[in-house]
């Protein structure tokens, strides 16, 4: 079950990100995302060049860069690359939580693009995570991709779930890379294991479609709401989402737009969701609010693929032809503890 609130943007954080970001961390973060961030080495008929990325640290920036308190959890190296990450997500207000640099090297993904501007990837990653916890819990916890499925890094993230599932919203995107997953038996038992650690799973269809071959979407989302899941969103590209709750299933569709490129489109949708949630106040999961939610991830989603790299909208571009009821989050009435 996803409880209802009624959260706020807060005050601004460090004067650079508040100053384009007014949402951006200063205190206790809403959102903690925990998974990998690396480079995306893009190569192209045009050339190669190098965006900050990683499917977690994509969707903490686009978190950030609407305005909600974001911290990531994660683990970048102390080369040019990692300090090319953590000056990426300082500029969006994202604030890196303790154990996050690490010695060595930084992950990459090579992403080669196709003549429609989709991806492929092949990834350079080691996936260790602290035995850390975050201070104290947000009203979100987000995590998915690698991190969730590679040794040894997925035992903490899975650890730091089962410690705080019950006592904030909990958001899960399964990125899948089938290149870095073992077996398809043992990948579908680790999604199946942390799904009821969650509250809210979001897919792409490719993803639905690998872990559940041969059923149909519709059924994947029941399967996924049948193991715990409050709600199970399903993204299908130009064809809209699928938002499947116990009670309905509705399609969103989706928004129109030239693309550039695919990268960090669904990373986008997910932050546009996550911000949607912190939005909806105490109307749960009706159908009104499922509708606003997918639409304004769409939208999110659309507004990325338009520009190269993993490169989301900001709340004003994000609301700026929405409707009222897609407003931004309330501010809040009680001033934030510390980050710690």
């Amino acid at each position: 079950m996803i409880p209802t609130s009624n959260p706020g943007t807060g005050t601004p954080g460090n004067a650079n990100a508040a100053t384009a970001y007014p949402g951006a961390h200063a205190a206790t973060p809403e959102v903690i995302v925990i998974g990998e961030a690396l480079v995306d080495v893009v190569a192209s008929a045009d050339g190669t060049v190098e965006h900050p990325g990683g499917s977690p640290s994509n969707v903490a920036y686009g978190l950030g860069r609407l305005g909600i308190r974001t911290a990531l959890l994660t683990s970048i190296g102390d080369d040019h690359r990692g300090r090319a990450i953590e000056a990426h997500l300082q500029r969006a207000g994202v604030a890196l939580l303790p154990g996050s640099r690490t010695p060595g090297r930084t992950a990459t993904a090579t992403a080669t693009l196709g003549a429609d501007g989709s991806a492929t990837y092949d990834f350079d990653i080691r996936w260790e995570l602290p035995p850390v916890a975050p201070a104290s819990l947000p009203k979100v916890l987000h995590t998915g991709s690698i991190a969730t499925f590679l040794a040894p890094g997925a035992a903490a993230v899975r650890t730091l779930l089962e410690q705080s599932h019950r006592e904030c919203v909990v958001t899960y995107d399964p990125n899948i890379r089938p290149a870095l997953l073992g077996s398809h038996a043992e990948a579908r038992t680790i999604f199946e294991e942390l799904v009821p650690l969650t509250d809210v799973v979001k897919l792409s269809d490719e993803d639905a479609h690998w872990l559940y071959p041969g059923l149909q979407l519709e059924d994947a989302a029941a399967r996924i709401l049948e193991l715990g899941a409050g709600l199970t969103v399903v993204t299908r590209g130009s064809e809209g989402s699928l938002l499947a709750t116990p009670e309905l299933q509705l399609v969103v569709p989706a928004v129109r737009s030239a693309v550039a490129d695919t990268i960090g489109a669904g990373d986008s949708y997910m932050a546009a969701l996550i911000y949607g949630l912190l939005a909806r106040g105490t109307d749960g999961l009706a159908p009104a609010v499922l509708e606003t939610l997918g639409r304004t991830a769409s939208k999110a989603a659309a507004i990325t693929v338009r520009r190269p790299g993993a490169n989301p909208p900001t709340a004003a571009e994000l609301l700026a032809d929405l409707p009222e009821d897609a407003a931004a989050p309330a501010a809040e009435e009680a001033a934030p503890a510390a980050v710690a």
